[in-house]
């Protein structure tokens, strides 16, 4: 088959750049940096090199394709972040539609049903009204937490010894590895379907707590605590950590869907599927690695 990845050579698009290659698919992948064309030759993939807001250069690496791989960078810009992921996507739907490619694969989020209180998830689901209005087959993949984002906790762990954020220790979060996510993408974009069909992808659905305690034990701090933060710590903290505004605003508003359970409710709803492999023990291994660099 023919497909195309959008992602560049992501977290999630190298591991499914690699898997379909291995599979023997034909590969164009997308990306905005010239530097990466002999990466992705490397991997046995034809580098596309051009902007994803252009819908002439989109259309043309689209056509003959029968699949395609459609992911938004998770925040594009410091202003205007909403607006900006939405043009994406329609940029996206312009040339999937003219370039008629007969199916796409959407990587969306856990809380995407929802237009409101989940932060920059809010830009995803408008781009999913705006697949599911395309005259093509679509999956789209609602993936949970990223893992990797966890990462980004370890300044607060070396400096002040705690890990949290604004919602409690008991609240039930649906985590995912992009790993997990490269495989459930390569699997739905080689299905013969005809549906538009939301697919969960969970490698576990843990309490934020357990953070604190798994994480802490794979660094020797098995103590460490988690601590709930209100929304203006929460805020005040991400602006001194050197977010722009905005985002922090956005993953502010994030943090209190998770907290009133917004953001998890149609997961819960569908029967709370953890599909994944890779639980949060296991990334814990990951975490140490990076922690201790």
């Amino acid at each position: 088959m023919k497909i195309i990845v959008t992602g560049s050579l992501g977290n999630v698009a190298r591991p499914l750049v690699q898997q379909l290659v291995s599979e023997g698919h034909e590969l164009t992948v997308i990306s905005s940096h010239a530097d990466r064309k002999p990466e992705i030759e490397n991997l046995g993939a034809r580098a596309a090199i051009g902007s994803i807001s252009d819908v002439p250069f989109l259309t043309e690496t689209f056509r003959g394709a029968d699949s395609a791989f459609l992911m938004t960078p998770p925040m594009l810009g410091t202003q205007n972040i909403i607006e900006n992921t939405i043009n994406t996507g329609k940029s996206y739907a312009e040339a999937i539609s003219a370039a008629h490619v007969p199916r796409i694969v959407m990587l969306s989020s856990v809380g995407a049903d929802s237009p409101v209180e989940n932060g920059p998830i809010a830009g995803l689901h408008h781009i999913e009204n705006t697949y599911r209005e395309l005259n093509a087959s679509a999956a789209f993949l609602r993936a949970g937490y990223f893992y990797i984002n966890l990462f980004n906790d370890i300044p607060m762990i070396k400096n002040a010894g705690i890990i949290g954020g604004n919602y409690p220790a008991d609240v039930k979060i649906p985590l995912v590895h992009p790993t997990d996510i490269a495989k459930a993408a390569a699997e739905e974009l080689v299905r013969n379907s005809p549906d538009k069909a939301v697919r969960y992808i969970v490698s576990d659905y843990r309490e934020a707590g357990d953070f604190a305690t798994v994480l802490g034990s794979s660094i020797g701090t098995p103590s460490l605590p988690w601590i709930e933060f209100t929304d203006k710590e929460a805020f005040d903290g991400m602006l001194q950590a050197g977010l722009p505004e905005e985002m922090a605003k956005l993953y502010e508003e994030m943090g209190r869907g998770i907290r009133n359970g917004v953001v998890q409710k149609d997961f819960i709803q569908y029967g709370a599927p953890v599909s994944g492999g890779i639980r949060l023990e296991d990334f814990a291994r990951e975490f140490a690695e990076r922690f201790n660099k």
